[in-house]
């Protein structure tokens, strides 16, 4: 008994020894596949966690998205310009301000008489040119963003004459704000013809198509805030001295201030059935007078010196400007989706993955990008969840969920705050069952919080995957960390367990070397086990027969040399087993849902390998030692040689697909047995009497000796072959279909 724990004990610790060479396998195969360039695995402990992923939470900006915000339409009420139409904003925008500025070098006439003067043309041609001229100056006018530029002499330059020596040229131009959108906004007015050239905290100066400097004095700026979810700013030209009111905001926040119009609605709801990436910004304008600023300057100076109710007072003073405000146009801002994206997500949806996007952006957008990345079906249902505070809010909110059946859900990180403290296990229990989940305005102590939760409440595997530093606690929170190497740093890729450049090779990520690392390790673990426990089973039925006497059955070389050289190269072969091919795992996703059962390594599993070890170890033995009971002195040599052919026959049964390299290590390690067979004969003998005593080498070349050791071998092997094959013929595997 002592020997067979000792036996068994040897093998658990190979397993290990397998198990962790095996994994530092996989990661070199991830790493040096071509097909997901730049991807780094930062851990050798969990390849095969890929294998068996439920619930994927990912962040939205830099991840699904590109974080590169560009121009996309223009829409003026009556008529809307796209990308491909650019070029006739572009020509009336030079026309109208050589118009301009050819009046004014005619006579002294101020820049207002002159636009009085370019409206009096036929109305039509009035209406669309004069109103894409005030469309494109509110773009460049109301933002913040700062123009800036480099200077010649470098970091390492002298900083005395730093503004001496900047180039003011287009080409060393860059903008800075923060917001990308705005950024957008500003460059595309540039592309138009409109350009924005400097700006301090009094002024602003716009640079026309032919050349001339524009210049406007900003006299009050309302910032963007989450709550009002608009930006405003006053300003007044220094050639008419007239004073304007700009503001931009979201369509939320916009479309109550607005003067009646018949397509603003329609519009938005457009967008937003067709899922479109845009970030709907609009803008209005309002002409202030002198007085009529001097009096909203000072309202607005008292109420940001109050001591009560500051906000309030101010938001009250900024609401008395936007009382029918004249929208000038709808511009959509596109944050392009990373390249796939749309395919990949819809590949991770049909392998029974379900996905998660926390992210820190606002509803709308949030909203916006669910729909447009197919995270969310455009014909699926979306359950967006009312702001709530209380707790009677949650319930009520909670109750009318329930009564939904397959919709997303869209929820607030505050709304979500709420639930989770009165109601975390009936949210979570609802949550889970929606086919998508978008939480927005998430902290990153939220969406670690998040990632805990399903994994305390489901029990399954969880991913998360970021770009920023704001998702390093969500990606060390979850099972398996991925994070992507984006604009904004290498936080989160030196954080996670793994390292990739673009979204899209998750799906590869997962599909294809999440599956095989999982089947191989499994088949590796149970295969381990398995030449642990047939040793350790011929060990007990040696000993049982000799009355347990401590005599060990092989000792020395023969035990090193079946835990190394006899079995070690087809056993470890086994990392290059594959049930499917990359292509066949990537076309059928739906192969990945049986993985997250569990059914290649459980218990059940591991039962079936202890009955197969025990079977095969009692068939080697005693079928040693009663066929050859004469030859007594030689069952040493014959149940070794009948343990190491079953053993590569069953590395053979196991493979699914056969690799060259699984051939050469099968006949290396025949052809090292047989080569050993010559100077190690004293090891082939119980008690080892007398040196080179137990080893005939006559005897095992006669035809006896071959063909009793290969009926040995034949009947502890061929009932599984049958076995194997029955079960393929009769309850075949999902893969097996697609590769007949």
């Amino acid at each position: 008994l002592i020997l067979t724990f000792d036996y068994a004990m040897i093998f658990l610790c190979s397993l290990r020894v397998n198990l962790d060479m095996g994994k530092a396998a996989y990661g070199w195969m991830i790493m040096k596949d071509d097909n997901i360039p730049g991807t780094v695995v930062r851990t050798s402990t969990i390849p095969e966690e890929l294998g068996r992923l439920v619930y994927l939470l990912t962040d939205k900006t830099g991840t699904l998205t590109q974080n590169e915000m560009i121009f996309k339409r223009l829409h003026l009420g009556t008529v809307s310009y796209g990308t491909d139409t650019m070029d006739e904003i572009q020509t009336h925008i030079i026309n109208s301000y050589s118009q301009v500025h050819s009046q004014n070098s005619g006579s002294s006439m101020s820049a207002t008489p002159s636009r009085k003067a370019q409206w009096s043309a036929p109305k039509v041609r009035k209406s669309v040119s004069s109103r894409i001229h005030e469309a494109v100056k509110a773009i460049a006018l109301c933002h913040n963003v700062t123009p800036v530029y480099e200077s010649r002499a470098g970091v390492s330059g002298e900083t005395e004459y730093a503004e001496v020596d900047q180039d003011f040229s287009d080409e060393n131009r860059t903008y800075q704000a923060s917001s990308p959108d705005e950024v957008a906004l500003v460059q595309w007015t540039e592309s138009v013809g409109l350009t924005l050239v400097s700006r301090d905290l009094t002024s602003m100066q716009l640079k026309t198509p032919g050349g001339h400097i524009l210049t406007y004095y900003i006299l009050q700026i309302f910032p963007f805030t989450s709550e009002s979810k608009r930006m405003g700013i006053i300003v007044r030209d220094e050639s008419s001295g007239e004073i304007t009111f700009y503001m931009k905001g979201a369509d939320v926040a916009m479309s109550t201030i607005v003067q009646y119009n018949d397509w603003l609605e329609e519009e938005l709801v457009t967008e937003f059935k067709n899922g479109l990436t845009f970030f709907t910004v609009q803008l209005y304008h309002t002409k202030l007078t002198k007085s009529g600023f001097v009096f909203v300057q000072s309202r607005y100076n008292q109420a940001k010196l109050s001591i009560h109710d500051r906000n309030l007072k101010v938001a009250a003073v900024v609401e008395s400007l936007e009382r029918e405000m004249e929208l000038l146009c709808l511009t959509g801002v596109e944050d392009q989706l990373q390249a796939d994206v749309r395919p990949t997500l819809e590949m991770l949806r049909n392998a029974g993955i379900k996905i998660w996007m926390l992210t820190g952006d606002k509803l709308e957008t949030a909203t916006c990008i669910a729909k447009s990345s197919h995270l969310v079906s455009r014909t699926q249902d979306i359950h967006i969840f009312r702001p709530v505070s209380t707790r009677g809010e949650a319930h009520l909110e909670l109750n009318a969920f329930r009564r939904k059946h397959d919709c997303a859900l869209v929820i607030s990180g505050d709304s979500l705050e709420v639930c989770l403290k009165y109601y975390e296990h009936e949210f979570v229990e609802l949550a889970c069952q929606c086919p998508a989940v978008v939480c927005c305005r998430c902290s990153p102590t939220q969406k670690a919080h998040i990632v805990k939760l399903l994994q305390h409440h489901t029990g399954k595997r969880t991913c998360a995957i970021g770009d920023g530093g704001n998702d390093v606690s969500m990606i060390q929170a979850a099972d398996c960390g991925i994070g992507i190497e984006g604009k904004e740093g290498k936080q989160a890729s030196l954080a996670a367990d793994f390292s990739i450049t673009q979204f899209k090779h998750i799906g590869r990520l997962l599909m294809v070397h999440g599956r095989n690392s999982y089947k191989r390790s499994a088949s590796l673990g149970q295969f381990v086990m398995h030449r642990g426990l047939i040793i350790s089973t011929m060990q007990a039925v040696f000993s049982s027969v000799f009355y347990f006497a401590s005599v060990p059955l092989y000792q020395g070389f023969l035990m090193v040399g079946y835990a190394t050289i006899y079995t070690m190269f087809p056993v470890f072969s086994l990392v290059l087993d594959q049930d499917v091919k990359p292509e066949m795992a990537l076309l059928y996703p739906e192969l990945y849902k049986d993985l997250t059962k569990g059914r290649s390594l459980s218990f059940k599993t591991f039962l079936i390998w202890v009955l197969i070890s025990i079977y095969q170890g009692g068939i080697l033995m005693y079928g040693a030692l009663l066929l050859f009971e004469s030859e007594f002195v030689h069952v040493v040599a014959i149940s070794f040689t009948a343990l190491i052919l079953t053993e590569l026959l069953m590395v053979a049964l196991t493979i699914r697909t056969w690799h060259w390299l699984m051939v050469v290590a099968e006949f290396l390690s025949l052809g090292c047995y047989v080569a050993s067979l010559a100077f190690l004969n004293e090891y082939f003998g119980i008690g080892r009497v007398s040196f080179g005593a137990f080893l005939d080498v006559a005897f095992i070349t006669t035809v006896t000796f071959l063909w009793k050791v290969s009926a040995i071998t034949v009947v502890s092997c061929l009932p599984l072959y049958i076995l194997k094959y029955l079960k393929r013929k009769f309850s075949p595997p999902s893969y097996s279909k697609l590769t007949s």
